[in-house]
């Protein structure tokens, strides 16, 4: 398509309006990049490569959304419950069953952060029984930089509660290959009960 001079206005238009696509390619050193119209879509896309058609990592539509479609994030939940967890020990939560993970950045109950950045995560564990005998019950985002807790007293119960949600949010600093996982620990007395229910999720978003 023809670069074309707006009359009065002082900039340039790409396209003449009739049916077709539009781009500006910049030819890198090892990777090219590309600013298009698609026009059978209606989208303005940013993307790597030098086609219009390519991995588009911003698309903005005919109603102004914006979506980044590559922008690492996961949610993933327990494929069974992990039961009867013992008292006195921090363990890692099993997320065995992946919702998405764009970027496969997710493996082995662990996400690992592509790039440096700050990055939105949070979890919810439904856990079934509680037993009121601890000191506390106590959760973590646990990242490579700091840990993130959330602690609750059970020795306040007048009984065993049958049912609870543990839940933590944060936007942690993460580095590129700093890795995040979720932890539970019951500290100190009780009978072995707890378990943690497949209805759990673990979810991340990389916010910038």
């Amino acid at each position: 398509m023809a670069l074309t001079k707006v009359i009065g206005q002082g900039i340039g238009t790409l396209g003449s309006g009739a049916a077709a696509d539009a781009k500006i390619v910049f030819d890198g050193n090892a990777q090219d990049f590309y600013v298009g119209l698609d026009d059978s879509s209606d989208i303005l896309a940013i993307g790597n490569g030098s086609d219009v058609g390519a991995s588009r990592a911003i698309i903005v539509d005919a109603n102004g959304i914006i979506r980044q479609s590559q922008q690492p994030s996961f949610l993933v939940q327990p494929s069974t419950a992990q039961n009867n967890i013992g008292e006195g020990s921090q363990i890692v939560v099993a997320f065995g069953t992946e919702r998405f993970d764009v970027g496969s950045n997710f493996a082995s109950n662990t996400f690992t952060a592509p790039v440096t950045g700050k990055y939105l995560l949070n979890f919810a564990l439904f856990v079934v029984d509680i037993d009121n005998a601890p000191s506390y019950f106590e959760t973590y985002i646990v990242t490579s930089n700091r840990s993130y807790y959330n602690t609750i007293d059970p020795r306040g119960f007048d009984q065993d509660p049958t049912y609870w949600t543990f839940t933590n949010c944060v936007v942690a600093d993460m580095d590129a290959n700093d890795t995040s996982s979720i932890q539970f620990n019951i500290h100190n007395g009780g009978t072995v009960q707890s378990d943690i229910q497949n209805y759990s999720h673990f979810s991340g978003y990389m916010l910038g």
